[in-house]
């Protein structure tokens, strides 16, 4: 079971790693249904823009601090 378990996890391990500074912060809000994944501190950005697709992606000066998944469950890909 803990196997499976920590399986599942190491399949972001690709993604951490082409991360834009080495560090990855998740979090999901069940109630909410929204996905934050942060690259560095979120109070570091200075700029967002939200997609057609309902992601919030946040910049310092032309870099991506990070991003916000609206509706994350609904998403076929989680």
């Amino acid at each position: 079971m803990a196997e499976k378990f920590v399986g599942d996890y190491l399949k972001f391990l690709p993604l951490l790693r082409r991360s834009p500074n080495g560090n990855v912060w998740i979090s999901f809000d069940k109630d909410a249904d929204v996905l934050y994944v942060n690259f560095s501190n979120p109070q570091d950005s200075d700029d967002a823009e939200l997609s057609d697709d309902d992601v919030i992606f946040r910049f310092k000066g032309d870099e991506i601090v990070g991003f916000t998944i609206l509706h994350a469950s609904k998403r076929s890909s989680l």
